[in-house]
């Protein structure tokens, strides 16, 4: 069995006042053995796609606090020479951290916990990390479950000039790969991060897929573009290092054509990380949605070379819109949006009078 070098013991002091909270101090108390150096090794996991019942509670584990605060709960537990802190939320994703006297006893106690803890993998599905900065714990990425449709099952959705340029882009390979930028423009309700959810799927097996909450935090931060850059795998140790795809949607004010004066150094920052010395060893894309007009771009974003793919999805023609619908009832004679046709089969509003919402078909 190895142990870690335990190091001097340092004395552990709880304080704490009326701004804390019971979750505050089970996050104290899971790190006191490990402050002290009774239990030299620590490591933390994240977990998504919990089932739920899973107990995340092994038969040796003895469960000394729990928490309930919003919507996540906290237990602390116990076993022969380690301790954990588990967290669990509503969203059906949580964290373990164990501590413990040795790696081996510690990993065995971690892998006891978790075992069992995960649904079984759904081929409809697709797992994406999605990225967001604390302002307490910096750069946090928590992995989600999302449907993510076979992309043979959905191009009938687009128009035949961006179903062929996303037929295309559904076929690459990292042996194809040139360019870093992947640019989607048209149209709110076109489909365009239905069609980045489909690319999901058909990248998987080589490429882990990232959304970015908050891209103009991302741009303005230089930490939190580092530690993005960096990335963090879903698997350790699997075969091979797989390529990342980071998806910035609806980030118009940082690529139009005034960006440079508006946005200051965040345009940079993503073309640095596109091609540039940040980007360097690394096998990152960087996928962006704009509803803007690919001429009010900036002509940097553009240039020969910086694009593995530059899409434009727009509505479809009135024969693809009647040919999809089934009926001409309805549909303007300039075609319409694939939410425009969804609101015309459930008989709410008619084409062209459709309240698109951003983010919902985009």
């Amino acid at each position: 069995m190895r142990t870690a070098p335990a190091g001097p013991a340092l004395p552990s002091v709880l304080q704490y006042d009326d701004s804390d909270t019971p979750c505050d101090v089970i996050d104290a108390l899971a790190l006191a053995d490990f402050v002290t150096g009774r239990h030299p090794w620590a490591r933390t996991v994240r977990l998504s796609r919990l089932r739920r019942d899973a107990a995340l509670t092994p038969a040796d584990a003895r469960v000394l606090r729990t928490a309930v605060e919003h919507r996540q709960r906290y237990r602390l537990l116990a076993g022969e020479g380690w301790t954990a802190r588990v967290v669990t939320w509503n969203g059906r994703s949580g964290e373990v951290t164990v501590t413990a006297v040795s790696d081996e006893v510690g990993q065995a106690a971690l892998d006891r916990i978790v075992d069992g803890a995960a649904e079984p993998d759904d081929p409809d599905t697709g797992r994406i990390g999605f990225w967001h900065h604390d302002p307490r714990r910096g750069a946090q990425r928590d992995v989600r479950s999302i449907v993510a449709p076979e992309w043979t099952a959905i191009r009938s959705n687009y128009a035949a000039q961006a179903g062929a340029a996303l037929d295309r882009l559904m076929g690459v390979t990292p042996e194809d790969i040139l360019g870093r930028l992947v640019l989607l423009h048209g149209a709110p309700g076109t489909g365009k991060t239905t069609a980045l959810r489909a690319l999901a799927r058909q990248w998987r097996d080589w490429c882990q897929v990232d959304a970015v909450l908050d891209p103009d935090v991302l741009f303005a931060d230089a930490a939190y573009l580092s530690e993005i850059a960096v990335g963090d795998d879903d698997e350790e140790g699997g075969a091979g290092r797989r390529w990342r795809l980071l998806i910035l949607e609806d980030c118009d004010e940082l690529i139009r054509g005034e960006a440079k004066q508006a946005a200051g150094q965040a345009l940079s920052r993503l073309l640095n990380l596109t091609d540039g010395l940040l980007g360097q060893g690394r096998e990152v894309l960087v996928a962006i949605t704009t509803n803007e007009d690919l001429a009010r771009l900036h002509p940097a974003v553009t240039r020969p070379g910086r694009c593995l793919a530059r899409i434009e999805v727009g509505p479809l023609s009135y024969g693809e819109a009647t040919d999809w619908l089934g009926t001409s009832a309805g549909v303007p004679a300039q075609g319409a949006t694939l939410a425009e046709l969804y609101a015309l089969r459930a008989g709410t509003v008619p084409a062209g009078a459709v309240p698109v919402e951003i983010g919902g078909y985009l």
